[in-house]
């Protein structure tokens, strides 16, 4: 075994690889096998060095003391032989050889300094594992460049440009000085994010082109085929004549029902709350009157069925009053893209800000577009089409008792007429959790808000009624019972749901809310876990399907027509789940992966429930498809 030559922890300098320079090292191990000390630099950098390599910090101060003796009396013979004016040829060779020992005095510096290594080639860093992090000059060697006034050569200059000699301690400080100077330039100065909407929902443009025309056929399609005596699905119905579809009278109705509800929101009842703060942080004030605008207006009703009033006019003219109001929202529609287009950048919904003109109109371009305090999405969420929904079931039971002179409607009308009534009640009492929906604190208010609240949802959601005057089902009152107990364990899922999301958007803070766990969020907010939240991701949502199923099944199992609403319900859904969990996943981002990891999504997710629905339903109803 050869002996070792340098100890461990001995402080010597260490040739840097690829370069003729030494620094001070200290040896940390050897290794017997390749004969390599490993030592390590001041800056923390650690390498293998052969023994050649390494030499004693003696011999480097020798040679410093030896070649500043030297200097000084060279230095003092030139100086002194220069000032002969006599040997003026003999003074320029002493000229010349006295810069030469100062171009050795330099190397002799440069090599002694015990500073940061130099940065190695790219062959010299794949050999050696790391290097020191140094890319400018040493300020002592500066200094007495600058003292000497000496002008270094080509290849001086290449060593001071290729190898670091400021201090790293020098260096650290400068780079944080710079990295703050960033900063504080960024925060002085930032960016502004981009509001324009880069992901496109219902296919993009072409896709919501072809829902303006698609809903409304759909509507028509389905009001057609109740009024059938066979309404199957293969038994596709005539298409009526244009004429027919329209007629001014009831398109007056229309706009005085309209009117009606508007003057009903603009009364000085019920109490002004503050909506969820907005992206520029101000909040709008949201006056809550729905329960007592549909408590008005059922005294309004009573009093026209008092003196008389048909109201199975309305029964009558259905399909005219449904034409009415898809006439109504497309103007409506328009109005409010033409207005937003003079809206400022903040009052722009998130989902409708794309530059498109189809997707920006059919999604919405503004979010909260008002007239005054008058907020027309907020007004049309609730009030002409959820407040006329109960009234066309109402006029659908007058109709079907004159129509099959019967003394009282029959039980399926009734369980029809009772449910949804609640479902309506429900949402005017609560109405101002509609608040933290997604229809107000994200999407724009145009085609799709419009059509949908004023033409879809009173004649889509009133077809069980629809269909059962002319399709009357007699149902036993067992039953009957275990469809409102179906109906009721919907509603019980979808209000408590409800209540525990929107009690815990107001306010997370709230005592009575203690009980709920909650995961944090990158954002500040929480993610609801346990409760309903922690058996199902939309627990909401599951109830809401159970409902529609209970409205449905009064109508029996001879055709799937009635059925519709709750297909079309669980594929909303569906879709509005996907929806929220690309919004939540953006938002939340890991904790939403941790909770929806925590959900029993195999046993309790809508969608298994639609999927098993379906299947069973099918195998009832094909016989009458």
């Amino acid at each position: 075994m050869p002996n070792r030559k340098y100890a461990d922890g001995e402080v010597v300098m260490g040739r840097w690889p690829g370069s003729v320079l030494y620094y001070e090292v200290q040896v940390t191990s050897y290794d017997d096998a390749s004969h390599l000390y490993t030592v390590k630099y001041k800056d923390g950098t650690e390498l293998a060095l052969k023994e050649s390599d390494i030499r004693l910090q003696s011999s480097f101060k020798q040679r410093k003391s030896q070649s500043s003796s030297s200097s000084p009396s060279r230095r003092s013979r030139s100086r002194s032989r220069s000032r002969s004016p006599g040997r003026p040829a003999k003074g320029r060779r002493r000229s010349s050889s006295h810069s030469r020992e100062h171009k050795e005095d330099k190397k002799k510096i440069i090599q002694e300094t015990s500073l940061a290594p130099p940065k190695p080639s790219e062959n010299n860093t794949r050999r050696y594992n790391g290097e020191p992090d140094s890319t400018e000059r040493n300020d002592t060697s500066s200094k007495l460049l600058e003292q000497q006034k000496l002008k270094p050569d080509v290849e001086m200059e290449r060593v001071l440009d290729q190898y670091s000699l400021r201090s790293r301690r020098e260096e650290k400080k400068k780079e944080e000085i710079y990295a703050e100077k960033k900063i504080f330039e960024a925060i002085k100065t930032p960016e502004k994010p981009s509001s324009k909407t880069k992901e496109l929902e219902f296919g993009g443009r072409f896709g919501t082109f072809m829902l303006m025309f698609f809903l409304p056929a759909t509507v028509l399609y389905l009001l057609l085929m109740c009024k059938q005596d066979d309404p199957s699905l293969m038994n596709f119905p005539p298409l009526p004549a244009l004429e027919s579809l329209w007629e001014t009278k009831v398109f007056g109705v229309f706009l005085l029902w309209f009117f009606f509800q508007a003057l009903f929101y603009l009364l000085p009842i019920g109490k002004v709350v503050e909506g969820l703060p907005l992206s520029n942080g101000r909040k709008l004030q949201y006056r809550i009157n729905g329960f007592y605008a549909f408590l008005l207006t059922a005294a309004a009703i009573g009093t026209l069925l008092y003196f008389q009033f048909e109201l199975h006019y309305l029964y009558d003219h259905f399909v005219q009053f449904a034409v009415s109001a898809a006439a109504f929202s497309m103007a409506l529609s328009i109005y409010l893209y033409i207005r937003s287009l003079k809206a400022p950048e903040e009052d722009l919904a998130p989902g409708g800000n794309s530059g498109y003109l189809v997707y920006d109109f059919f999604t919405g371009h503004e979010l909260n577009p008002r007239i005054g305090s008058f907020d027309l999405k907020y007004f049309c969420e609730l009030r002409p089409g959820l407040i006329g929904w109960v009234v066309i079931n109402l006029a659908m039971l007058l109709a079907e008792m004159k129509i099959h002179n019967q003394s009282m409607p029959s039980l399926s009308m009734i369980l029809v007429n009772s449910f949804q009534l609640l479902y309506v009640v429900d949402a005017l009492w609560n109405e101002e959790a509609v608040l933290t929906t997604m229809d107000i604190t994200h999407d724009g208010f145009g085609f799709m808000l419009a059509f949908g609240d004023l033409v879809w949802v009173p004649f889509v959601y009133s077809l069980q009624a629809f269909y059962l005057v002319g399709h009357p089902i007699a149902i036993s009152w067992p039953v009957a019972a275990a469809i409102t107990i179906l109906n009721c364990i919907g509603y019980y899922i979808f209000r408590s749901a409800n209540s525990q999301k929107n009690n815990f958007r107001r306010n997370p803070a709230d005592p009575k809310l203690s009980y709920l766990k909650v995961i944090p969020t990158a954002t500040g907010k929480g993610l609801l876990v346990t409760g309903w939240w922690g058996f199902v991701r939309h627990p909401n949502y599951l109830g809401d399907i159970i409902m529609a199923l209970a409205w449905s099944l009064p109508c029996g199992f001879n055709h799937i027509l009635p059925y519709f609403y709750v297909i079309y319900f669980i594929c909303l859904l569906v879709h509005r789940e996907a929806r929220d969990e690309h919004h939540c996943k953006k938002k939340y981002g890991l904790a939403w992966e941790r909770y929806a990891m925590k959900m029993w999504r195999v046993l309790l997710c809508p969608k298994w429930v639609f999927f098993l629905w379906v299947f069973f339903s099918n195998l009832a109803l094909l016989p009458h498809m």
